[in-house]
């Protein structure tokens, strides 16, 4: 094993139902206002309710970007590099673009671009489909528009491990940090999923909460009552960096990643593993990644979607590797589960939580399952000195990924 290796956050950017933007962002999540709401274009389907992000047509993006010839997904990886790139004080057009890396994870495609053509092939013939709609809905184009936007040439990486995709992408950039193909690496993820196929078909297979009556309630992890997912969609992404290079700058790091770990439970396509085997493996690792112990850990950013299966056994998981106890939260109670960016999403949450010290609260808990003992942080945030964090994602297939971020 290599010895400890920090990777340097130098900075954070965020597009959620909660925000456009880190700063807006972390001030919903901080209130614990949920931002699920019944979208009226799902009015037919059987579940119509997501947290949307507040990204339009008219919502400007980088210099230069033609909104028109990229997807949504594509979009919303833009503008949240661009923020992140802004906020470490880097200018794309002056540094080593071949020592500029991009990592970045998404759970599926251009779903936008794939469902307007499908239904111009059944309306108006194949003729009408657009030459542009492949390279759009690619899963890999979000990365790459990155690379040709921002201009780096350094390896460019597409992450796809569902739900844990955007842990995943972090972990991999330290891992590029860590053996000197990069100095820089842009990491995250990115989904926009709120379509038609994919709110049918998570709801077909029973993932969502079918709470359309109240969609203020319907997200709720570890609630005794929890009944489902919320969809939503967004972007998060870091600027990592070696400290060597942090320290070249002058910069003073938001917070560093210092360890991953990874695995597979190799059990079931959807449900995990009952007794979360390799998801505990995972963190365990992490935390052996980081040269830390267990007792160390002050925070967890739980995965935490609000299905039944996957909060009992995360909870067990992390009662068992913590016993100790500290604050969890799962700030999908706010900003609904964005799938294969949601990774990305909550370890920039994450990094937040450790600058402010305030562990944010888990909205739409009102009763904890009697079943789940953990400490979890309920109705406002909680002041708490946190040094070391742990930031978690598992995903369909059996994906398990887990970060350790520390100040």
């Amino acid at each position: 094993m290599m010895s400890r290796f920090p990777a340097v956050v130098s900075g954070l950017g965020l597009v959620t139902s909660g925000g456009l933007g880190a700063a807006e962002t972390w001030q919903t999540v901080r209130s614990g206002q949920p931002t699920a709401q019944a979208l009226p274009e799902f009015a037919h389907l059987p579940v119509r309710i997501a947290c949307p992000a507040p990204v339009s047509g008219t919502t400007p993006l980088p210099a230069g970007a033609q909104g028109w010839r990229l997807d949504r997904f594509t979009r919303l990886a833009l503008l949240a590099t661009d923020e992140a790139i802004q906020d470490a004080g880097l200018t794309p057009s002056t540094w080593n673009s071949e020592r500029v890396a991009i990592v970045l994870g998404c759970g599926a495609w251009g779903a936008e671009t794939t469902e307007t053509q499908m239904a111009r092939i059944h309306n108006t013939g194949p003729s009408t489909v657009s030459p542009l709609a492949l390279p759009m809905s690619m899963p890999n184009q979000a990365a790459a528009q990155l690379a040709i936007r921002f201009h780096a040439t350094g390896p460019n990486l597409t992450v796809n491990t569902a739900c844990a995709a955007g842990t995943d992408a972090l972990g991999a950039a330290r891992g590029l940090l860590q053996t000197g193909a990069a100095d820089i690496v842009l990491a995250g993820g990115t989904e926009a999923l709120l379509t038609p196929y994919f709110l049918a078909t998570f709801a077909s297979m029973g993932a969502l909460s079918r709470n359309n009556e109240d969609p203020e309630s319907a997200s709720r992890p570890f609630d005794q009552k929890r009944d489902g997912f919320v969809i939503s969609e967004g972007a998060g992404v870091m600027v990592l960096e070696t400290e060597q290079h942090a320290v070249e700058r002058s910069v003073r790091p938001r917070a560093r990643i210092t360890g991953y770990g990874t695995t597979c439970d190799a059990h079931h396509s959807t449900a995990p593993h009952p007794q979360g085997v390799a998801a505990e493996r995972a963190l365990r690792l992490a935390l052996t990644d980081a040269d830390r112990n267990p007792s160390e850990v002050d925070h967890v950013n739980a995965h935490g979607t609000s299905t039944p299966l996957n909060d009992l056994t995360e909870a067990r998981v992390i009662d068992r590797v913590l016993p100790h106890r500290p604050p969890v939260t799962s700030t999908k109670g706010v900003t609904g589960h964005a799938l294969g960016a949601a990774g990305a999403i909550e370890a920039g949450l994450t990094v937040l939580t450790i600058q402010t010290g305030m562990v944010p609260p888990i909205a739409g808990l009102t009763t904890p399952d009697p079943d789940i003992e953990l400490d979890l942080v309920r109705d406002t945030p909680r002041a708490r000195e946190v040094r070391t964090a742990l930031s978690s994602s598992f995903g369909f297939g059996g994906h398990n990924a887990v970060l350790v971020l520390e100040s």
